[in-house]
């Protein structure tokens, strides 16, 4: 009889722990997916920015230009810069395909291009850093509840106590023990959640950009100097 109630109890607690843990667990694997799929889904925001980026070192072209414009906006190095996009016909005929800008003169059209490509970078730039903060937000609030997860299940105390439950005089040593230690250990870390890495490991945080009315004349100037790179039919 006594053994039927020890029996019975030490299921009851084996059950009551387990229900805490998986569905705490089960939280964090939700939260943990969401916040991969905001990251998945922010991807086509950088790519966006990569996008605009890549159009202005097109038609900037000459490195020294280039990295005039870096300075001159703020940017702290060349984000998605790639020497081979930059040169390569077939990439710059896609990322300029079916765009028109209007204007009586090459250099007029030009200018203005160049000023549109930095417009629309300073708002993807924008909207890149506001959902870059959301989804740091999210990864904070990840880590805590994982930390929260292990102040309330220390796993290697849930493994601790279900061993000595389950300890019995033929589990003292040797070979039967030692397989039971190492499935445990193997439980263990099965068992234990990874925190999500730091967010600028998986994104790159880019800094403001500075707005194009205050850098408007000195783009002026970077398209003038770079026009010599383009021949009229830069655009057709």
């Amino acid at each position: 009889m006594d053994s039927d109630i020890t029996d019975f109890l030490n299921l009851e607690i084996k059950r009551e722990l387990a229900e805490r843990y998986f569905s705490f667990r089960r939280l964090i694997e939700e939260d943990t997916k969401a916040l991969n799929d905001n990251i998945a889904a922010f991807m086509h925001i950088e790519q966006r920015v990569a996008i605009d980026l890549t159009r202005i070192y097109i038609l900037l072209h000459d490195p020294d230009l280039i990295w005039d414009f870096l300075y001159l906006s703020g940017l702290e190095h060349d984000f998605f810069f790639d020497m081979y996009v930059r040169e390569s016909p077939t990439i710059k005929a896609r990322l300029f395909q079916g765009v028109k800008v209007w204007g009586l003169t090459w250099s007029g059209r030009f200018t203005k291009l160049l000023l549109a490509c930095y417009e629309d970078l300073v708002e993807h730039v924008d909207e890149f850093r506001q959902h870059y903060a959301q989804l740091a937000d999210s990864r904070g609030v990840l880590a805590e509840e994982i930390e929260l997860f292990y102040r309330k299940n220390d796993i290697s105390s849930i493994m601790g106590f279900l061993r000595n439950m389950d300890a019995g005089p033929e589990v003292g040593g040797g070979l039967q023990g030692q397989i039971s230690s190492g499935f445990n250990e193997s439980m263990e870390q099965k068992m234990r959640i990874t925190p999500p890495p730091p967010l600028e490991k998986v994104l790159t945080l880019m800094p403001p950009l500075v707005p194009a009315s205050q850098i408007k004349k000195e783009l002026k100037r970077l398209a003038a100097q770079a026009l010599a790179y383009h021949p009229e039919d830069f655009l057709k």
